[in-house]
């Protein structure tokens, strides 16, 4: 057997299996989130520890993040509820009287539902000048469809106007549609079956769309079409002009709508290299490491996908990320964000 029929039917073999239905069950295969369901949990235990690290002469930050960064989301929200029923007391308020700086704002989005979280990241994103294109993308662009519904639900609920006011408001232009389209959630999900034919046509609709008010087209293909096609539109793309899409965004696009488009793009190719990327670049900084960066994306993918992420960053610059938080991040929060990653990579 040659190497090229031998590598045909291993990836024909690879997308099979993809598609069984055990693929989607955590239960059967695991999941590749660093943080998983504590089996010995005890919502008794976690809340006299917590009481404890709260209530002596000094504020226990060991055991505050030993216990908070050990449990699931739905087992912190049992931990938080468990607490205000035994001591009238509310958890979040409690901790953030305890502490302050990097680690309060961690140890609060631990405690927050992921929806509320996102939802808050969201607005300062779309309020905050420059970080729209950036935050907001990200956040829109990688949730799942139920986390994105429940996000714009708490969003609207928290600050009393639809997401897709705000982003009316904030932004403008392409950056602007590709939001309002991810906002929508109308992106196609995966049938299981590739339509070559429509391949072809999106191909051939992004080469002839290098003029003036042909923006839509990008709109639509990139915010509608499913992930696996997109995939697939991009390599045929790359074949039949010699260079890959993204060259083309550089050309045609620029500011926020050229940083849109690359970052969807980005994401579409790899999510776990779209968030390497990112953790590296927050780890860059001159000054200091963006905090909020790491934070937001420990967390958010703790218990999703974050042994993917670990597994690209190692690839692609020869250095752990456990490594790289550890020579990087100051201060009580350091011991936070290292647990989240949980270990080294070899």
């Amino acid at each position: 057997m040659s190497v090229t029929s031998w590598k045909t039917r291993s990836s024909l073999t690879q997308e099979i299996l993809s598609h069984l239905g055990l693929a989607s069950k955590t239960a059967a295969w695991g999941t590749l989130g660093t943080l998983r369901t504590f089996l010995s949990f005890s919502v008794d235990k976690d809340v006299q520890r917590l009481l404890r690290a709260i209530a002596g002469q000094g504020v226990d930050r060991g055991s505050i993040v030993d216990v908070l960064t050990n449990r699931s989301r739905e087992q912190r929200q049992l931990i938080s509820r468990a607490f205000q029923e035994r001591t009238q007391q509310d958890l979040l308020k409690s901790l953030q009287a305890a502490l302050s700086g990097n680690l309060e704002r961690i140890v609060m989005a631990l405690l927050q539902p992921a929806a509320q979280f996102d939802a808050q990241e969201l607005r300062t994103a779309l309020k905050n000048s420059g970080s729209a294109e950036d935050v907001a993308m990200e956040i829109l662009a990688t949730r799942s469809p139920a986390q994105l519904q429940e996000c714009l639900m708490v969003y609207k609920h928290n600050f009393q106007v639809e997401a897709e006011e705000d982003i009316k408001c904030e932004t403008s232009g392409i950056l602007q549609e590709l939001l309002l389209a991810l906002a929508m959630g109308a992106r196609e999900s995966y049938s299981g079956i590739i339509d070559y034919n429509l391949v072809e046509q999106d191909v051939q609709a992004l080469k002839q769309a290098e003029g003036p008010s042909t923006e839509g087209t990008w709109v639509l293909i990139f915010t509608q079409r499913n992930p696996e096609h997109l995939v697939r539109v991009f390599d045929l793309y790359q074949r039949y002009t010699g260079h890959e899409l993204e060259k083309t965004v550089h050309h045609l696009f620029h500011g926020d709508a050229q940083a849109a488009l690359l970052s969807l793009a980005s994401v579409i190719r790899s999510t776990p290299l779209y968030f390497a990327d990112k953790l590296h670049q927050a780890l860059q900084q001159d000054i200091k490491p963006n905090y909020q960066v790491l934070m937001r994306i420990l967390i958010s993918r703790s218990e999703t996908d974050l042994l993917s992420i670990r597994a690209e960053f190692k690839k692609k610059f020869g250095k752990s990320l456990y490594s790289s938080l550890q020579e990087a991040v100051k201060g009580d929060c350091r011991s936070a964000l290292l647990a989240l990653c949980r270990a080294e990579d070899i």
